[in-house]
């Protein structure tokens, strides 16, 4: 698909389209695009925003009305179409300012131009979901409240099911709907560099409303409309950080001292490791590992940016043996697992619908597998940090009992002081979820070496 149309709603499909195809991630395909200029007017580039997150987190709502009103076997559907269709009704069901008849209209010319025959469908659809939409029944709450929650707020019915049988019904229900809502962007102040007050500053200086964040020291949220985070001049000049606040607060976990060895052994881009880097004062010692070579490039990079001295980037597989060198080596240990991310689909809504009930299999056993090769590395008295953005209990709780029957040589240690006590649970878990505390939902536990 070519994007010589360099609208708003062209460029939403031709995202949506990529996001389908080749399982990518919105926010780096929405930046670079709003990055590159595509489209200079400000309203334009919130319109695309909007559009495509919208569409994202409303795809299963938004679905029920195109099956409602399509005469023929939804699965046959052409993908561009439906998402055609998909981007036009969340105009019509949910931006207030945008007038029936345009978005119908923009929707007729796409189809007209990528699939030439098929204007009467679209426009018949849509047409008509403006006339009956009040005859359309949903799932009733109270006979089917899993499939009521999955349609209406649009979340995968395999995924509510399961968190009802966790949550309950009543907190599925308030769990789904916060994750159709904005996230505010949340930042990192960099304190090698500056100082949250001054970040802030500069910040509404630049024009945008900027708050402390409400749980962490060196966190902003960002609570207004903003543009690509690339071209944020702070951001540009190592000041601050995208990272959202319960993620901050892992750091808080891992609780690094001046002059630590510590290791980040799933460090992905490097975020959390540049963190304890600065939380050091660049001191001591950071061994950051991920298995891909390329995103222990990007962390180098981030450093360069951030200004960050002390972390040792190297490729390995953490659920493996990195070596005796490092066996009893640590002070710290950070293993940030990868995992099913559950807890970020406000901000990543398309993993609803790609992830798989078998994935979090999948996951619980290689966490369960770098958990253990993790035991060696910590030096008695030091501590081991598991963490997960995910909210599923075979990827956090059961992981760290698992551990714990199996490694008798570790208990689990209580949390810091800092962390909020709404976030932390019964069993001295740390837990936080979209809908009580406006953060990402994340897990961690503090194991400690005896």
């Amino acid at each position: 698909m070519d994007i010589m149309d360099k609208s708003p709603r062209s460029i939403a499909l031709h995202i949506l389209n990529r996001i389908d195809r080749d399982n990518a991630f919105a926010e780096p395909l929405l930046d670079s695009f709003l990055s590159r200029g595509y489209l200079d007017n400000i309203h334009d580039q919130r319109l695309l925003t909007q559009l495509v997150y919208g569409t994202l987190r409303m795809r299963n709502h938004l679905d029920w009305i195109i099956h409602h009103f399509y005469r023929g076997r939804p699965a046959s559907m052409d993908g561009m179409v439906k998402n055609i269709l998909r981007t036009a009704l969340y105009q019509i069901l949910f931006m207030d300012r945008i007038p029936h008849f345009a978005a119908v209209n923009e929707a007729v010319t796409l189809v007209g131009k990528y699939f030439p025959g098929r204007e009467g469908l679209v426009n018949g659809i849509l047409r008509n979901a403006i006339r009956k939409m009040n005859e359309i029944a949903y799932p009733d709450i109270t006979t089917e409240p899993a499939l009521h929650i999955s349609v209406v707020h649009s979340h995968p019915l395999w995924m509510v099911e399961r968190w009802i049988g966790h949550l309950g019904t009543e907190e599925t229900h308030a769990l789904c709907s916060g994750n159709n809502g904005v996230p505010p962007r949340a930042l990192r102040v960099n304190a090698l560099k500056t100082t949250r007050d001054e970040a802030l500053r500069h910040l509404r200086d630049e024009g945008y409303a900027a708050d402390p964040a409400h749980y962490f020291r060196d966190g902003i949220l960002l609570t207004g409309p903003s543009g690509p985070f690339k071209t944020m001049g702070l951001f540009r000049a190592g000041h601050i950080q995208v990272q959202d606040e319960a993620s901050q607060l892992i750091s808080c976990l891992v609780d690094p001292k001046q002059g630590d060895t510590i290791a980040d052994l799933c460090c992905g881009s490097g975020i959390k490791a540049t963190h304890l880097a600065e939380m050091m004062h660049n001191t001591g010692k950071i061994v950051a590992c991920d298995i891909s070579q390329k995103k222990t490039g990007i962390l180098r990079e981030l450093c360069r940016r951030l200004g960050t001295t002390n972390i040792e980037p190297i490729v390995g597989d953490a659920a493996t043996d990195l070596g005796a060198q490092y066996h009893e080596t640590f002070d710290r240990v950070l293993v940030d697992a990868p995992c099913s991310g559950t807890g970020t689909l406000r901000r990543n809504p398309e993993i609803k619908w790609r992830l798989r009930e078998a994935d979090i299999k999948k996951c619980s056993l290689l966490q369960k597998n770098i958990l253990h090769s993790s035991a060696r590395y910590p030096k008695k008295g030091g501590a081991l940090v598991y963490s997960t953005c995910s909210l599923e209990r075979e990827e956090n709780e059961d992981v760290v009992r698992e551990f714990l029957r199996t490694h008798h040589d570790y208990v689990l240690s209580d949390l810091p002081s800092a962390i909020d006590g709404t976030m932390v649970t019964g069993e001295g878990f740390f837990r936080t979820f979209p809908h009580h505390h406006g953060t990402d939902g994340f897990f961690g536990a503090i194991l400690k070496r005896q």
